[in-house]
């Protein structure tokens, strides 16, 4: 189980946020935290360590007059750590590319893919031409509605009509080199892991996934690695002494190395 770093960028600045919590409307977010530091510092700390296949997200969509600051901060960042992040929020066929060149390993997609509350596989392709497959990672960040967990999109507030399931998992990775699946109702709480997702896609075992949402002390981790049968690699935001919690960076690091 590997530790992947984050980057969240919201009105240009670097923060945690309660997941489900972002409006468009007024750039407005629960904050829990909004750092001093710039993109740079965290990604050259990442670079320190060693840390491989993070990702910084910017959470305002591109009409939002906070767009360009986020990229600012996103290019500080991979301008520090070229090859070493991946980077998602508002990424399509049409400005993909720019993220890349300015250093990122990877693209993380999801509105552009699931649209109209369906999988546009035109998109998905479009992506797959444009970019390559090992350069895409594809968010699955998910819901539970009645007995399934179903892929959000526009800031997690929107379902889809697609249920993360086995045979989503299946036919999605032909397309893309990772999943990256934030379980959003405890994203940005500290309240524990979504226990029943981190089962169901520990089982699956076909191309790397990170799993973010409610980790929150050492007990999580070791809680994620059983259900997930050491399958999951993990991100930790709020919990984290860098963004004003609890949990030690390093001893995250240690903790999770003693996990392999």
């Amino acid at each position: 189980m590997k530790f992947r770093p984050c980057i969240d960028i919201h009105n240009g600045k670097v923060k945690q946020i309660i997941g489900g919590s972002l409006i468009d409307t007024g750039n407005q977010a629960q904050e829990n935290f909004v750092s001093t530091y710039d993109g740079s510092f965290y990604a050259n700390l990442y670079k320190e360590h060693g840390l491989k296949g993070g990702h910084i997200i910017l959470l305002n969509p591109v009409d939002s007059e906070y767009y360009e600051a986020d990229v600012e901060q996103a290019r500080l960042a991979l301008q520090a750590y070229p090859g070493g992040l991946q980077i998602g929020g508002g990424m399509n066929v049409d400005n993909a590319q720019r993220f890349l060149e300015m250093g990122a390993s990877h693209v993380i997609v999801t509105s552009y893919v699931f649209r109209n509350g369906q999988i546009n596989f035109k998109n998905l392709e479009k992506l797959v031409q444009t970019v390559g497959k090992e350069r895409l990672v594809l968010d699955l960040s998910c819901r539970k509605k009645g007995n399934e967990y179903y892929v959000v999109t526009d800031r997690w507030q929107k379902y889809t009509d697609v249920a993360l399931n086995y045979e989503t998992l299946d036919h999605l990775a032909a397309y893309c080199d990772e999943f990256l699946i934030h379980a959003v109702d405890v994203e940005g709480k500290s309240s524990g892991i979504e226990q029943e997702l981190v089962t169901m896609i520990g089982k699956w075992n076909k191309i790397p996934v990170t799993y973010a949402g409610g980790v929150r002390s050492e007990r999580d981790l070791a809680l994620l690695k059983e259900l997930g049968h050491g399958q999951l690699d993990v991100t930790i935001g709020s919990a984290l002494d860098l963004f004003g919690g609890n949990m030690k960076f390093e001893k995250v690091l240690s903790y999770c190395d003693s996990l392999v």
